[in-house]
């Protein structure tokens, strides 16, 4: 049956379940006989016959060998009147408690992709940078092998890669642990729902750097969590500013805070686990783009100080490989592990197998690690591209924080207020310049923001450097208005 004629049946099928719903054929009422209804329709009988089929098989008519078909009894209508058909019903059902609080949250919108833009896109990653071939090769490896039944996989992740993770993750980044420990996600939001989940109640006290991570703060908030804003500075967490009084768990980036930059100090990891043990919370650590680290070695993880088991560390493989990917995964205190498979299984049974087996290979070959090393320098010249031409185009205006690691900086401009970041925006994208602004990062608004004007979160790591040698210099042309009202510089 062709396309057409589905569509011609769906519209009888419809125009006869609206009769009945209405109560023009009322419950018990004889419907036309096949032959008369095809004959006024101009349709053939059997489509008819079809379609009586399909109604009785619902429960809405019935049907007797040699007896014409009948509107079932029992069978409620709705008679409602033309004027309430334009009305929207009053909704009388209710939310959970959680579904009322995402109600209420607000959400980035997500960008908008467009090919003529220069996009400063935070945590995009460019194509030409994932592995294709290899990826391939193994990926066709994969699906040919025999498996003796297609089944559900383990809600922990396969075996084959947190075996190489392990042992990559003590290569890399000097952290203990085994690969029971080890819980493979979907990317880092999954983690960070399910420690809330896990971990946290309504109205429980939870510390977050301020600025830090949107979507961090949203999940938490989202679980109904006290959010306890903690400022950070150049050495990243304020400790002395952690609250004296008990909070469930503390979510900090270490190793690169997100978005300014800064590195924790060693003095200041300490005073953090100590804090952490003296009030029985725990910590998360998310280190999100440690692979890249330029000029410098790694920063050893928080993990691999803790000696008490508090420190839930999550990684990804949305920088190195592709956020689409969505796998990343939790290496979680001895403690936390049965929970937290068991939560997982409920989430969604397990990460998708065939991609978790081609990544344990892509690891225990070596290529994953000779991948990222030639990752890090690509981006290494795309961010001295972007520093350069920072430099040329915006000189002493434009001041950069957080250049050392990464795939993003944050540039603030001190002649421009705070409250023209969405003006500027809107300007840059007219002018085909995707930039985003700081200030959504900041929770408690300018109570704790030490620079006072606005600022902008600019991602590399997608880009051409002759595409951010000429972004940069567009975004210059829409600052000048601003430019030109403030003070001259002084050399």
């Amino acid at each position: 049956m062709n396309n057409k004629q589905n569509r011609s049946d769906h519209r009888i099928y419809d125009w006869i379940r609206s009769r009945i719903d209405a109560g023009v054929w009322s419950p018990g009422e004889k419907l036309p006989s096949t032959r008369a209804l095809a004959a006024d329709l101009g349709v053939s009988r059997s489509t008819v016959v079809v379609i009586y089929e399909q109604l009785a098989a619902e429960g809405y008519i019935k049907t007797a060998v040699g007896a014409r078909a009948r509107v079932s009894n029992g069978l409620q209508t709705r008679q409602v009147p033309p004027h309430a058909m334009r009305q929207a019903p009053k909704q009388t059902r209710t939310l959970s408690a959680y579904g009322e609080r995402m109600g209420a949250l607000a959400f980035a919108q997500r960008p908008v992709s467009d090919p003529h833009q220069i996009n400063f896109l935070y945590g995009a990653i460019a194509e030409e940078d994932f592995p294709t071939l290899a990826w391939r090769r193994l990926y066709n490896r994969a699906l040919v092998d025999k498996q003796h039944l297609l089944y559900y996989g383990a809600s922990e992740g396969e075996a084959s890669l947190r075996e190489a993770l392990q042992s990559y993750l003590m290569r890399a980044r000097g952290l203990q642990c085994t690969s029971d420990q080890i819980l493979i996600v979907q990317g880092t939001q999954q983690a960070l729902d399910l420690c809330a989940k896990v971990l946290v109640d309504p109205g429980d006290p939870v510390v977050m750097e301020e600025p830090c991570y949107l979507m961090a703060r949203r999940t938490f908030e989202s679980i109904g969590a006290k959010i306890m804003a903690t400022p950070v500075d150049e050495q990243g967490l304020d400790s002395s500013a952690l609250p004296s009084t008990p909070c469930t768990l503390a979510y900090v980036t270490p190793s690169h805070q997100f978005p300014l930059g800064s590195v924790m100090s060693i003095s200041r990891r300490q005073a953090l686990l100590a804090w952490a043990q003296r009030q029985s919370s725990w910590i998360i650590e998310d280190d999100y783009d440690s692979e890249f680290r330029y000029g410098l070695r790694p920063v050893d993880p928080l993990q691999s100080l803790d000696t008490h088991a508090c420190v839930i560390y999550i990684g990804t493989f949305s920088k190195a490989l592709s956020p689409q990917l969505r796998l990343g995964y939790l290496v979680l205190p001895p403690a936390l592990v049965t929970p937290f498979r068991q939560a997982k299984q409920l989430a969604d049974r397990h990460s998708p197998m065939l991609e978790q087996a081609i990544l344990a290979e892509l690891i225990r070959s070596g290529a994953y690690e000779r991948h990222v090393r030639r990752l890090k320098r690509e981006n290494d010249r795309r961010r001295s591209a972007l520093l350069q031409a920072i430099s040329a185009h915006l000189g002493l205006r434009a001041r950069v924080e957080g250049a050392d690691s990464g795939l993003h900086v944050v540039v603030w401009f001190k002649d421009i207020p705070m409250d023209s970041e969405h003006e500027v925006v809107a300007k840059a994208k007219e002018s085909g310049v995707g930039i985003w602004p700081v200030s959504p990062l900041f929770a408690e608004g300018s109570k704790f923001r030490k620079a006072r004007c606005a600022g902008f979160v600019l991602g590399y790591a997608s880009l051409k450097k002759s595409a951010i040698d000429k972004g940069i210099g567009l975004l210059a042309d829409v600052m000048q208005p601003y430019f030109a009202k403030a003070a001259p510089l002084q050399n």
